[in-house]
């Protein structure tokens, strides 16, 4: 691993950007993508390997637009309501236990975190871009200012926040990479990760296991 971290630390126009791996979206949380926690030792091994990097977090105010009533779990909100503006559970609240990071994620390797969601009136799937598709979370510009222009993705969940911050990646002019053993689904169908992830090869994104870039 070393020789391959040492050429990653050389090229500065790479950079990891990890989704929404808040406690919330793993095990005891709000909506807890099944199988989200099991992925911090992998995400740890991977920010360790590049030296820049970016978590994003929700970051959602009391009252937020995208909170409904109380559902059972993450597949029954989206059976409610789909999950669209208002029919998901009150989850990451900004400063509340659920929207921190788990303890074992080495956070503090981060270069950046992005917080998003944050306006009362809208919520933010993508790291790149506000679901009005017009605000922008600026992002981009932070990384093209260091000069990247390939990114690899992780985090949670791949067939929501994942998604849509790859598309947008794709379309705002980053190479992009899915580090697809370092992702879960919601599934809320079975098979909706696998076919969000063959959208994703079909726009143009690299699908890639860990051990091919570690």
């Amino acid at each position: 691993m070393a020789g391959t971290r040492s050429l990653l630390e050389n090229d500065g126009r790479r950079a990891l950007l990890v989704i929404d791996l808040q406690n919330d979206f793993c095990r005891g949380g709000a909506l807890a993508v099944p199988g989200g926690e099991d992925i911090i030792p992998l995400v740890n091994e991977l920010l360790k390997a590049f030296p820049i990097s970016v978590l994003t977090q929700d970051w959602h105010p009391k009252g937020h637009c995208s909170f409904a009533p109380p559902f059972k779990d993450i597949r029954d909100s989206i059976a409610g309501g789909g999950g669209t503006e208002g029919s998901w559970p009150e989850h990451c609240v900004a400063g509340t236990w659920g929207a921190d990071f788990p303890l074992g994620l080495e956070s503090w390797r981060a270069r950046l975190i992005l917080r998003k969601g944050s306006r009362p009136d809208l919520d933010s799937y993508s790291a790149f871009l506000e679901n009005d598709r017009i605000s922008t979370t600026g992002l981009a510009g932070w990384l093209k200012e260091l000069g990247v222009s390939f990114i690899y993705v992780a985090g949670l969940a791949t067939d929501y926040c994942v998604r849509a911050s790859v598309l947008d990646g794709l379309a705002l002019g980053f190479g992009v990479c899915l580090v697809s053993d370092a992702v879960r689904a919601v599934d809320a169908s079975p098979g909706d990760g696998d076919r969000a992830i063959g959208e994703l090869a079909a726009r143009g994104c690299i699908i890639r296991r860990s051990e091919e870039i570690l």
